[in-house]
């Protein structure tokens, strides 16, 4: 007989078949393990899928998707105040919060629902609840309703990806102290809100929080907000941000948060000694941890290092027929790079070919304003790996497209090795860098030279024309300079 499971997707039961033995069986159903899951589907792997909590993972739920959704609400509101400098009258805006979290959420709910509709279109079995691997290939699924059915698989992928990491010092309990998944739906704007941490995750919440009015400042442990990127970029957002009234304190340590009051009180240690902060809600965004707890992971025998899963070039893990992707393992912690993770390793259990991941070609994006997206190495970076580099740099100051649309704030750089024009990277900050950047990654890909750029003709008037006005600078061919 086949057991039955029962599955309710909006207000609706599907019963599906459950076959126990599978080809694959994919742990976690956000980017890395629903791609992987529709990649095997189509190679004609039969597969399954277990997910706890939501399909479409914490990005989809939690993460990529709703939060772009607050930002939105913000951007558009910022278009509304400053309606006069493009010669429109509009009565004074209001922000309804309540409204753009919900919003937010029902963006996030309407692309569930689509991850279980490509779940069914692909023939995939979806089983919710909590997945324990054990030895001979063989998984555990403990219900929320308290059920235990043991499913058996060829291959099985650890997709389990990461939670907001906390500090010993900053404790999060939810309501005072919290991270980003409370930073999406608290119940009432906050009058002020410090944010530890000046990451992707830090940026984008006090970009959105500060644009819809809350008094927003930043406590970055580092010299340099947005530590991860080029130097150049970090002092341009440095100063957008202090220009739109947030306040940023680097190389500062949190050393307690106080919540027995009706705020918080923040200690805060910097190079001239002890601050004190007061504000309505401290969110921390210090990073994420990977979620390898309670998974089986010491039973069966996989290793780890530093908190994550040592996996091969194709993501099989010490033990055969186990493999693992996205946030647990080494790289970055990244929706695009889980998913690359997710096809290349299935790809390689079906008996195909694919090349290793490039770690070192993945474009980073953070959707606060201006947009900041990057490529590749860093100035810095380069230089210390030996490169003999040319420099290019173009001001969106002076592009006629970023002038008509009103966002001259940021530029485009590019950095080339000089002997060969190896495209090296690129570092780009302005209004919708996020979706120029894709231009640098496929350059890369196909070993595309410094004057290839400049000899590839761009559209006027674009933004992207910036990337080719970059490169052409760091050849002393630049004509709008």
């Amino acid at each position: 007989m086949v057991p039955m499971q029962l599955l309710s997707f909006d207000d609706q039961i599907f019963q599906i078949s459950i076959n126990m033995n599978y080809d694959l069986i994919v742990i976690g159903s956000g980017p890395g393990g629903y791609v992987a899951a529709i990649r095997a589907a189509q190679l004609g792997l039969k597969t399954a899928i277990i997910e706890k909590e939501s399909l479409g993972g914490i990005c989809l739920n939690w993460g990529c998707i709703p939060t772009k959704a607050l930002l939105k609400s913000a951007q558009v509101f910022e278009y509304i105040n400053h309606a006069e400098e493009y010669g429109l009258k509009v009565n004074q805006a209001e922000v309804d919060f309540k409204t753009v979290v919900k919003r937010s959420r029902d963006v996030a709910e309407g692309m569930s629902k689509g991850i279980q509709f490509l779940m069914k279109k692909n023939k995939i079995d979806v089983i919710m609840g909590t997945a324990k691997i054990k030895t001979g290939g063989k998984v555990q699924v403990l219900g929320a309703d308290g059920s235990n059915q043991e499913l058996t698989a060829k291959h099985t992928i650890l997709a389990t990806g990461g939670r907001s990491r906390e500090l010993p010092n900053l404790k999060q309990d939810g309501k005072k102290v919290i991270g980003y998944r409370q930073a999406m739906v608290l119940p009432e704007q906050p009058k002020s809100l410090v944010v530890v941490g000046s990451g992707a995750i830090g940026v984008e919440f006090a970009y959105f929080y500060n644009s819809i009015g809350t008094q927003v400042t930043i406590v970055e442990y580092l010299d340099n907000i947005v530590p991860v990127e080029d130097e150049e970029i970090s002092k341009q957002l440095l100063r957008s941000f202090k220009k739109a009234g947030i306040t940023i304190m680097t190389g500062a340590n949190v050393e307690s948060v106080d919540t027995s009051g009706k705020g918080c009180k923040v200690q805060v240690k910097t190079a001239t000694g002890v601050e004190t902060l007061e504000c309505d809600i401290v969110l921390s965004a210090v990073g994420v941890t990977p979620n390898i707890e309670n998974i089986g992971l010491e039973e069966v025998g996989v290793k780890t290092d530093k908190g994550r899963v040592l996996v091969d070039d194709f993501y099989q893990t010490n033990i055969p027929g186990v493999y693992a992707i996205g946030d647990i393992v080494k790289g970055q912690a990244l929706a695009h790079v889980a998913s690359a993770e997710g096809i290349i390793c299935v790809e390689k259990i079906a008996g195909h070919h694919p090349e290793p991941l490039n770690y070192n070609n993945i474009p980073g994006c953070t959707y606060c304003s201006p947009e900041i997206a990057s490529v590749g190495y860093t100035e810095k970076a380069a230089k210390e790996a030996g490169y003999e580099i040319k420099v290019g740099k173009f001001p969106f100051s002076a592009s006629g497209k970023a002038s008509a649309a009103g966002a001259k704030d940021g530029f485009v750089k590019v950095i080339f090795d000089a002997k060969y024009g190896e495209f090296l990277g690129a570092h780009l900050i302005g209004a919708n860098v996020t979706e120029m950047i894709a231009e640098v990654v496929v350059a890369r890909k196909l070993e595309t030279t410094g004057m290839d750029i400049v000899k590839a003709v761009h559209p006027h008037p674009t933004m992207s024309e910036a990337i080719m006005e970059a490169a052409a600078d760091a050849y002393g061919e630049v004509i709008h300079l």
